[in-house]
């Protein structure tokens, strides 16, 4: 399980943000999709950054309320590629710095993130194939 490439478990095509939209417009959207964090993509999906809710609280606080996501995002940030195993994405979250790792390829182009719950999900699908409890609601990636 752990040697499974972190392609097989990410979410493909998340939602994304660019730099130029403002941080009301992303805090509206991370509160109705329930984020906390979100990459931040060129015109051509090139990786940016993120944009997470400790940033934009941060920008809040100083009141920045009216900047830009570029302004305010995260630009040094870990990054894996989606041949990258399972075993590395959990390394990163056991180090607990990480819950969300964005996946790009070699041209640094995003093609999706994994999160410590795919990994938790990975490693009880493994482990128990059918769910045991709440079947009708347990949806597997």
């Amino acid at each position: 399980m752990m040697n499974e490439e972190v392609r097989n478990i990410m979410t493909k095509n998340p939602i994304v943000a660019k730099a130029n939209q403002s941080l009301n417009e992303i805090f509206a959207l991370m509160t109705t999709q329930n984020l906390q964090q979100m990459p931040v993509v060129s015109d051509d999906n090139k990786l940016l950054g993120m944009i997470t809710s400790y940033d934009l609280l941060k920008a809040e606080k100083n009141h920045l309320s009216n900047a830009l996501v570029g302004e305010v995002m995260t630009t040094k940030i870990i990054r894996i590629t989606p041949k990258d195993k399972v075993g590395t994405a959990a390394e990163l979250f056991a180090d607990k710095r990480f819950k969300n790792l964005p996946v790009v390829n070699l041209n640094h182009k995003l093609k999706g993130v994994v999160t410590s719950f795919h990994v938790i999900k990975c490693a009880f699908r493994e482990e128990y194939p059918i769910p045991i409890l709440y079947q009708e609601e347990f949806a597997y990636v």
